[in-house]
């Protein structure tokens, strides 16, 4: 059933929301003002009820210290502290004119999340101004999460003791790996000094909920380095730990690189790395963590949970802010303009939210989306979509369940009427579960660009 290519090829993607970000487009720009202007839709519940959409606030920080050869996020390296500050100064402006729309409907924000670029890359003082400023416009003190991105050598034991102080809960540690061989080879910009040194800092400032991030199938990785990997992660025992697939999306520079010289791609194939993150997993759940989703472990899950993942897989409301974020609100995605002096003019000079293109899915693909990204932790529950959707997933979809059982990717469980209640991924099809989603896919947005 999976259309997977072996090797990893330029265009490979990690798939994030439903239609494809192509298919996106200035002409809906009306459709998320008039969301914005309306007060906010509610949702509809298991028992048939409707209550308020879960609300999120997405913040993009966009500056590094070096591009990642494999980065296909907006960044910016080598800016100065003006041009920083000008950015926070129309973020938090931004903000402000949010804060004001009738969309917001007074429901506190239930999760944060700061993603970049690096946001730990700004400086205490310019985080301390930067949540200062925030604050005169919204508040959340009742979120469940409050996520920070950060990369090991832009940290210092005041920035990490700042951040505990500012009322961040959860920090996210882009390690990737631990060679540093690997980690030059790829672009990163810190080395494997730089990520003990900023452990000794979390642990002293007693953060609650750590998360370190490995990426399996960097250029230059093999068995052996992915098993140290493993291990030296294990060593510093994070509450969660998150490994993604190497990707080739069309905008990096290893991407680039590699039309221009028509040169097969030096990433592991797609079995490579799946066995690298079956091992990962294996070695994991032997110490007792357990697998949280295709790509996440946890230690404790009565601890630790992923208000941000989970909200936003299940259609909550997320305000996107900073250049070229994206957002969903009212049933309505869009996205903010991806260029800087566009960003920048529009709040600034225009005093104007600086929204670039949005898209309305309609309920079908509204379900679509809800279902993929769901299937993302394992399962899925039939009834929660027959009772939002009014649609038996299982039954609609059921050439493609049944190919994916004859596959060993699927099972479909039944309860004693004989109806299916929930599908669960193998270990097999979790760690393929980007490759089985297009299947999902109406026909028009099947072999489309994805961004």
């Amino acid at each position: 059933m999976s259309t997977e290519a072996a090797k990893t090829e330029v265009g490979s993607y990690f798939i994030s929301n439903y239609p494809p970000f192509s298919q996106w487009s200035g002409d809906a720009l009306a459709h998320i003002q008039n969301a914005m202007a309306n007060p906010p839709r509610k949702q509809l519940q298991r028992d048939g009820t409707s209550l308020e959409t879960p609300l999120g606030l997405y913040l993009h920080i966009p500056f590094c210290r070096k591009r990642c050869k494999f980065c296909y996020f907006k960044v910016f390296t080598q800016m100065n502290a003006e041009e920083i500050e000008r950015y926070v100064s129309a973020l938090t402006r931004e903000i402000e004119l949010v804060s004001q729309q009738p969309v917001m409907g007074g429901r506190p924000i239930r999760f944060v999340y700061f993603g970049g670029g690096t946001p730990s890359f700004l400086s205490v003082k310019q985080l301390q101004s930067l949540f200062q400023r925030l604050h005169q416009s919204i508040t959340w003190e009742q979120a469940e999460e409050v996520t920070f991105e950060c990369e090991p050598g832009t940290l210092s034991e005041s920035k990490v003791i700042a951040l505990r102080e500012l009322g961040v809960t959860r920090l996210s540690l882009g390690v990737e790996n631990f060679s540093d061989a690997i980690l030059e080879e790829n672009g990163r910009a810190h080395l494997s000094k730089e990520i003990h040194k900023a452990w000794d800092w979390i642990v002293d400032a007693d953060f609650p909920n750590v998360n370190i991030d490995l990426i399996s199938g960097m250029v230059g990785e093999n068995w052996d380095n992915w098993r140290e990997n493993v291990r030296r992660t294990l060593e510093l025992s994070p509450e969660s730990v998150t490994i993604y697939q190497m990707e080739l999306p069309f905008n990096t520079v290893y991407s680039k690189d590699l039309l221009q010289t028509q040169q097969a791609a030096p990433v592991a194939d797609w079995q490579t790395k799946r066995d690298w993150v079956r091992y990962a997993f294996e070695e994991f759940q032997d110490t007792g963590y357990k697998v949280s989703s295709a790509y996440t472990v946890v230690k404790d899950p009565s601890k630790v949970s992923f208000s941000y993942r989970d909200n936003l897989w299940r259609g909550s409301d997320l305000i996107a802010t900073g250049i070229a974020s994206f957002g969903h609100l009212s049933g309505v995605h869009y996205q903010n303009v991806p260029e800087w002096n566009q960003y920048l003019e529009a709040l600034l000079d225009e005093d104007r939210l600086p929204i670039g293109r949005a898209f309305v899915p309609t309920a079908d693909q509204s379900l679509i989306r809800e279902m993929i990204l769901q299937l993302k932790r394992g399962y899925l529950e039939t009834e929660y979509f027959q009772t939002k959707f009014e649609t038996d997933i299982a039954d609609r979809w059921k050439d493609v369940w049944a190919g994916y059982v004859r596959d060993g990717f699927a099972e479909m469980k039944v309860d004693s009427n004989g109806h299916c209640n929930r599908i669960e991924l193998s270990m097999d099809g979790l760690l393929r579960v980007d490759a089985l989603l297009p299947s999902f896919f109406e026909p028009q947005f099947r072999g489309v660009r994805y961004t």
